[in-house]
């Protein structure tokens, strides 16, 4: 488990959020004041010519990075709460299908599809915040698969039913690991070391700027900061899509009727 996974878990999104902002607000205010400290504004202003376009480019480059880095991780969210709409989906045909078997098989399947689901919801989703699976789940997916293994069509539409059946599936099996797979995906630890450098150089060369109204850039200093850092907030929220304040939601499994 990585560190900003690890963090997201033991620390609330009242207290993470605010804690990135402020802390990144403070580094803006005392590193102005540290440069103001041994450094006059007047010798400041002189390179503004050269500073200020240097700020340009870099704020850029950086802006591109980032907002790359956050379509990523929404595209990632937004598909990860697709298939689990789309395992939804095939859950409930499974079960609608099942209806042309013999009444026992299908009881049977009635059976542990809703124990499947429950399983799920109840166990799963709150195991998959910490990147694990519930093996009560899996356990009950290995039944349902043994079940149509073992199952022997007795006319031309159980077979036909049943190769459908069988093909949906594999493929709500394929949903579940995928499922399991985006809960363990994360941005990798370059990626964030250049996001955190990034956002510490942009914030850094704003120091360099000498206006003669302290309070002023200090303000706009804090704007930039927190701006920055709410971004970095927003990506490491989207970037676990079951962990954190902001998570795919079970309930698309819970509007199916098994009954």
């Amino acid at each position: 488990m990585s560190i900003t996974h690890l963090i997201l878990l033991k620390v609330p999104v009242f207290i993470l959020g605010p804690a990135i902002i402020g802390g990144a607000a403070l580094f803006s205010v005392l590193g102005l004041l540290i440069v103001r400290r041994f450094v006059h504004h007047s010798r400041l202003k002189v390179h503004h010519d050269v500073a200020d376009p240097m700020l340009g480019a870099i704020s850029a480059v950086y802006a591109v990075l980032i907002a790359f880095i956050v379509v990523a991780v929404w595209q990632s969210f937004d598909k990860t709460n697709a298939n689990v709409q789309q395992e939804a989906n095939y859950l409930a045909d499974i079960y609608r299908d099942a209806e042309a078997f013999a009444p026992d098989f299908k009881e049977k399947v009635g059976i542990l599809l809703r124990e499947y689901r429950e399983a799920v919801v109840n166990l799963e989703w709150k195991a998959m915040k910490e990147g694990q699976m519930s093996f009560e789940a899996e356990k009950i997916m290995n039944q349902i698969w043994a079940l149509y293994i073992s199952y022997r069509p007795k006319n031309a539409t159980e077979q036909s039913f049943f190769d459908e059946s069988v093909r949906k599936l594999n493929s709500f099996r394929e949903m579940r690991r995928q499922r399991l797979m985006d809960s363990r995906s994360e941005i990798t630890p370059l990626l964030w070391l250049v996001l955190l450098s990034g956002a510490v150089v942009t914030i850094s060369f704003t120091f360099l700027f000498g206006s003669e109204n302290l309070h002023a850039q200090i303000v706009m200093g804090v704007l930039l900061s927190a701006l920055i850092s709410l971004i970095l907030f927003t990506i490491i929220e989207l970037d676990f899509p079951f962990a954190g304040s902001v998570v795919v939601s079970p309930e698309p499994l819970n509007q199916i009727l098994l009954d």
